[in-house]
């Protein structure tokens, strides 16, 4: 069971997600939350998998939460929750380790399978959002988020490029795994020596420095 704790500030929202995800086989909602700081103190009394964290919180907002979080608790995955003119947020969020960037509109279907996706490690944005990073990331070329040494780009074999490749256009192991013509356990891998090459955190890492660089667009 996937252990997932809510946290949005609008009690119909926390509700609402409350009651439809405890009808998934595979979640336990745990609690919710109305800000960071109850996220927080909820930690410290309980393990949870996944927080649903809503970007715009009074008190503690999700940005600086996610940044709590990743901090104290590593191994907690954090998936944002926002509407589609947060560009503020965006950046930051993704910096501090959220594993997960969905539109509060989406569908249910979309979050159900975002949750399990984020679980398994790996990383699910919006295709609406990733779009809008894209543009955002080409406007402020002068201020990278992600940096990485010359000397640890230039160690990526071309294969490991196709990796980064698919994980910069958002695509899970599973749809690497069949695009790339290779098992899941090998995109495994590939990913592992990818973050230990580039001294990243994790897959979301990999996606914004693959596309504040350009780098989607290589292929060997």
């Amino acid at each position: 069971m996937i252990k997932v704790l809510i946290a949005d500030d609008q009690e119909m929202i926390r509700s609402s997600l409350e009651i439809i995800l405890s009808c998934e086989d595979d979640l336990d909602v745990k609690g919710v939350a109305k800000n960071g700081v109850e996220v927080l103190e909820f930690l410290e009394r309980e393990p949870i998998d996944i927080i649903l964290m809503d970007i715009r919180m009074p008190v503690m907002d999700g940005v600086l939460c996610t940044k709590k979080v990743k901090k104290r608790w590593p191994q907690t995955k954090v998936i944002i929750l926002t509407t589609f003119d947060d560009d503020d947020f965006v950046f930051s969020a993704l910096q501090y380790g959220a594993s997960g960037y969905l539109l509060k509109a989406g569908d249910l279907d979309t979050l159900h399978h975002a949750i399990q996706t984020v679980y398994s490690g790996g990383a699910m944005i919006n295709p609406g959002i990733a779009r809008k990073v894209v543009d955002l990331f080409s406007q402020r070329q002068n201020t990278p988020i992600i940096q990485v040494e010359e000397e640890s780009v230039n160690s990526l074999s071309e294969l490991e490029w196709d990796v980064v490749y698919e994980i910069g256009h958002g695509f899970s192991n599973k749809e690497i795994a069949k695009n790339l013509y290779l098992s899941e356990g090998t995109v495994r891998n590939y990913l592992s020596r990818i973050l230990s090459k580039l001294h990243l955190r994790d897959r979301t890492q990999v996606a914004i420095w693959a596309v504040e660089n350009g780098y989607i667009g290589r292929r060997s």
